[in-house]
């Protein structure tokens, strides 16, 4: 008897992190992810993969 293979098995192991965001910030990001039909989680990571692959430069702050 063979078993199917979910979805979450399938893709990669995911570890745990945390970030620290401004209230109003964090707010804005949930609000945007809500229209936009996506979670935080996967904003997140997309812009980090776009920046891994240095599809996206950070702004130098003074």
């Amino acid at each position: 008897m063979s078993k199917e293979k979910s979805e979450s098995e399938i893709e990669e192991k995911k570890k745990n992190t945390s970030l620290r965001l401004s209230n109003k910030t964090l707010k804005a990001l949930k609000i945007k992810a809500i229209e936009e039909e996506t979670s935080v989680q996967k904003i997140a990571e997309q812009l980090i993969e776009d920046y891994l692959a240095g599809h996206i430069k950070l702004k130098k702050r003074k």
